[in-house]
């Protein structure tokens, strides 16, 4: 049975991470892990999005919106917020609240409040984790899959940035663990 990760608005709007996350479920056919989030955490991917680019159109928000749900495997529609998921940080209280009532296996996030969650009293019933921790456990599981998303991945860059550095990227999206995998890879592929 494949894990089931909720999936939070700060990496759903890291480009980079986004795009490695899906890919690497896709390529596993959902297999490995399947991938959720919740109304509340789209909305919050888009506001980012929008903070970020004043100056995108409604059309690129939408289109925004629109691949975050397709490629999602499930969205969490109903959840309640308890007193206890409000500690420490209020604002990811329907993180919580969503994680719980889909029972999910893992939280993926950046947010340190939330990965603090797995050394607290909380008692939370998921696992919280970092995208880097996350990769690094797709990888030790079926290095296969991360073979040929790298592949994708220069191929797709070739077309679009071709001196684009493929671990380079993902040491600036915060998986630097990840990106000695990839650079060992990138080596391998180089003999």
């Amino acid at each position: 049975m494949p894990t089931r990760v909720f999936v939070d608005a700060n990496v759903l709007f890291a480009r980079v991470v986004r795009d490695w996350m899906f890919l690497l479920r896709n390529v596993s056919g959902g297999g490995m892990f399947t991938l959720g989030s919740s109304e509340d955490v789209l909305a919050e991917t888009v506001a980012r999005f929008r903070d970020s680019r004043p100056m995108a159109t409604g059309g690129q928000i939408t289109r925004l919106r629109l691949k975050l749900e397709e490629s999602l495997d499930e969205l969490q529609q109903d959840f309640s917020v308890e007193e206890w998921m409000l500690e420490r940080d209020p604002g990811d209280g329907h993180v919580r609240g969503a994680c719980v009532a889909g029972q999910y296996d893992m939280l993926l996030t950046f947010d340190t409040t939330l990965l603090a969650d797995r050394d607290h009293t909380l008692g939370v019933p998921y696992e919280p984790i970092h995208p880097d921790d996350f990769f690094i456990l797709v990888d030790e599981s079926g290095p296969e899959y991360v073979r040929t998303v790298v592949g994708l991945q220069l191929d797709y860059l070739a077309t679009r940035t071709p001196q684009a550095d493929l671990a380079a990227r993902l040491d600036t999206a915060g998986c630097p663990l990840f990106a000695q995998r990839v650079r060992g890879l990138l080596a391998e592929r180089a003999r």
